[in-house]
């Protein structure tokens, strides 16, 4: 299943630790082993807890060889969020790394969810080789939201992920990817599946780090040197730190840069060009569905641009007039160069579905097309621009936050009346999360223990920068609201002091 016989070596830069690929062939082995013992037979489904480790890596493949599908999980997400997302993959195993603290035993035991500690892994008796699965089955389930009620999870077989890694590794090569760090997290698509798995499955040496770490980033430029990174995916927010506050890379190892998940402004661009001492850095666009990276700036010699994408991946992108999947992609008009229109990708990398969820999976998918919510524009070259999102996700630094999850929290307060989370701007980050409420009662113990309740159910990223207590909000005659327009009208009204109110 693997593009190459076995995969290339694997190394924590901040740890030391190093496995060469005959020892992580001894590690998946004795997974296999030992999971196989547990029970777990072709088609279970096994959270995975942790994730930035050498042991993430051999839990997948000790997994993918026993035919299982593996459900890598934010480890920030709270218990409440964990016991949902197993409920909706029908998990048989939990897999840890560490002994998991026990009230989370306790609510994922209730479920019948068994726990393993992968730091217990032992070679156990010789046993024959696990013939490994289909390309049909199904290989990974990664939520997108819905943690806290209704989740969607993008389902992607052995098949597709296949053909997201053979697409890049024609229009990419993997010369440049010989010594690939990630410092993204290994549980959405950007990070694992593309800056992670490609390279790294084709043989190629990755470096993993912890995601998002403040003082790693500050001494990014001595990392890159010391370790001879040639290559390395990122997200704005990443950068907005890394160009304040550490020095340049100085060894010339590093070949090429790419930075996705998020708008690139075209001034950060250049700051990373001028930092980094290569004007080989790229935007890569793509998403979770199509398997992250379905095109980029692989266009030769250009200027950075705000917005500037550039050519399909092993994908064909069209701007089209067609907003809903009501009218098929064949039969929609496709736009004229210049003329803003929604971007569809057709990708033999596409996701089979969102788990159990046919409805939803039915209003982005049209007869292999996927209707990605962006907006965009071709120009007389070819290359694509975006120009903005019809989607409700806060991207926050990349990481992706649906604000429903965060409405279906507050909302069961008792004290809420209405709820709505919305977008606002951020320094570091571009986007972070802001809600407005209505209260029963708008003393400042109700907003303290309404922030109390959303904190104990929601996980650090997720949890709301600024409050807003509003008599009513505005909603459409079919009750929805538009959650720009909320945020443009919160704009000038000031936040709850929430130092204040909880006597900070």
């Amino acid at each position: 299943m693997f593009i190459e016989l076995s995969p290339g070596p694997l190394s924590e830069p901040l740890s030391g630790r190093r496995w060469s690929p005959a020892e992580i062939r001894t590690h998946v082995q004795q997974r296999v082993s030992r999971y196989r013992r547990l029970g777990l037979s072709p088609g279970d489904r096994v959270l995975v807890l942790f994730g930035n480790r050498l042991e993430f890596f051999a839990d997948l493949l000790a997994l993918w060889r026993l035919g299982c599908c593996a459900v890598p999980l934010d480890s920030r997400l709270t218990d409440y969020e964990i016991c949902v997302l197993a409920r909706a993959a029908g998990a048989r195993v939990a897999l840890t790394s560490g002994e998991p603290p026990a009230a989370l035993c306790s609510a994922l035991g209730a479920l019948g969810v068994a726990l393993a500690d992968t730091a217990a892994s032992d070679a156990g008796d010789a046993e024959p080789a696990a013939p490994g699965p289909a390309l049909d089955q199904d290989a990974l389930i990664l939520f997108t939201s819905g943690t806290t009620g209704q989740p969607k999870g993008v389902v992607h077989t052995h098949r597709s992920l296949r053909a997201r890694w053979m697409s890049l590794r024609q229009s990419l090569g993997v010369a440049d990817f010989s010594r690939t760090l990630c410092l993204l997290p290994t549980h959405f698509g950007h990070g694992l599946i593309c800056n992670s798995l490609f390279p790294w499955l084709s043989g190629q040496e990755l470096l993993i780090a912890p995601p998002f770490q403040a003082g790693l980033l500050l001494e990014l430029g001595r990392i890159l040197d010391e370790h001879r990174v040639t290559f390395l995916s990122s997200v704005p927010s990443v950068w907005r730190l890394a160009l304040k506050g550490s020095r340049p890379p100085r060894s010339g190892h590093l070949k090429r840069l790419f930075c996705g998940s998020a708008p690139l402004p075209a001034h950060l661009w250049r700051g990373i060009q001028e930092w980094s001492g290569t004007r080989e850095v790229w935007n890569a666009y793509g998403i979770t569905e199509t398997g992250s990276w379905a095109a980029g700036t692989s266009v030769g010699a250009f200027e950075p641009e705000d917005g500037l994408i550039g050519e399909g991946w092993g994908s064909v992108v069209k701007v089209l007039r067609a907003r809903t999947t009501d009218t098929p992609a064949a039969e929609s008009e496709e736009c004229a160069p210049g003329e803003q229109g929604y971007v569809w990708l057709n990708t033999p990398a596409l996701m089979r579905g969102y788990l159990e969820r046919d409805d939803l999976t039915k209003e982005v998918v049209s007869e292999g097309w996927f209707l990605t919510g962006d907006i965009g524009v071709r120009d007389d070259r070819g290359w694509l621009y975006l120009k903005g999102r019809e989607r409700e996700e806060i991207n926050k630094g990349g990481m992706k936050i649906h604000p429903g999850d965060v409405d279906l929290v507050a909302e069961q307060f008792e004290e809420t009346v209405d709820v709505s989370t919305f977008a606002c701007d951020d320094a570091l980050y571009g986007q972070n999360v802001a809600i407005a409420v209505v209260l029963r009662s708008r003393d400042d113990e109700t907003i303290r223990r309404l922030y109390l309740w959303v904190r104990s159910r929601l996980a650090e990223h997720q949890m709301p920068v600024r409050w807003y207590v509003l008599d009513a909000i505005p909603r459409s005659s079919r009750g929805k609201v538009n959650r720009d327009q909320l945020a443009q009208s919160c704009s000038s009204l000031t936040p709850v002091n929430m130092r204040s109110v909880l006597g900070h």
